[in-house]
């Protein structure tokens, strides 16, 4: 009986130390534990250079734990965010960015932080089904495209000789258009839908509050055409006035719509 009692606490012992070293041995280890913070970041580049997002982001966020305070870390900040908006987590990555220019006001960075915000939120990837559909950019929400002008404008404004600055307005350019073609867009459908005084209404938002913008050439239109269905003749005629003094070949009073395969824009 003795022999049975003194062998039970010896099981068990053995079992709580295999339970122990199979614990330890689920541990996923940390191969970077004994590597430098330059050796960090040239790893993390090499992931991020080789499409590798998923594996370069936790490697940027470890160097900036073991290099904080350092112009290394706010590198790795910045291509952390890089990293993020490749990956598809446009959310993370803008949050990356934010958290950056609050906690280095004064880096010597702050333009390319402002120009990546801007590039990020600018995102004119249409999907890989969109050549179905044939949606262009105006027709999506365009809150990240005010964002997106929003940061090239604090850009170019603060920063006119950055590297970043001439492609940032270019950008600007596009985004405005984009813009000014999302009212246009808008003011088509209630067209389209009987509803001309909803349409008169956005195409004269458009044409208040942008300029030299090709979408305006069919906002007159659509006044025109809107105007015209509900019997508001002179009204009609004022807008196809304008419309014919600023387009003077305007193809809309000869040909109509524009069809849907031939979008306002191109791509970038």
């Amino acid at each position: 009986m003795r022999a049975k009692l003194s062998a039970a606490p010896t099981l068990l012992a053995l079992c709580g130390a295999a339970a122990l070293i199979a614990g330890c041995s689920s541990t996923q280890e940390d191969r970077t534990a004994n590597w430098s913070p330059n050796r960090i970041y040239q790893e993390a580049k090499e992931e991020a250079d080789g499409g590798s997002y998923d594996k370069a982001i936790p490697l940027f966020e470890k160097l900036e734990g073991r290099a904080a305070g350092t112009p290394l870390a706010q590198q790795a900040q910045l291509d952390k965010a890089y990293a993020q908006f490749r990956s598809g987590e446009r959310a993370q990555a803008i949050a990356t960015v934010d958290r950056f220019m609050k906690l280095h006001p004064a880096s010597p960075a702050i333009d390319y932080a402002l120009y990546l915000k801007g590039v990020i939120n600018f995102n004119d990837d249409l999907g890989m089904f969109a050549w179905l559909t044939r949606q262009d950019l105006s027709e999506r929400d365009q809150q990240a495209a005010k964002e997106s002008f929003l940061a090239f404008k604090e850009l170019v404004t603060r920063f006119p000789e950055s590297r970043y600055a001439q492609d940032a307005r270019q950008r600007m350019n596009y985004v405005v258009n984009s813009l000014a073609q999302y009212e246009v867009h808008v003011a088509r459908y209630y067209y389209t839908r009987g509803a001309y005084l909803a349409a008169i209404n956005r195409a004269q938002i458009a044409l208040a509050d942008y300029r030299e913008v090709p979408a305006l050439e069919e906002a007159l239109y659509i006044m025109v055409q809107s105007y015209d269905a509900l019997g508001m003749t002179d009204l009609r005629d004022d807008a196809k006035r304008v419309l014919t003094t600023n387009y003077p070949n305007s193809t809309y009073l000869t040909q109509g719509f524009r069809a849907k395969d031939d979008p306002w824009w191109k791509l970038w």
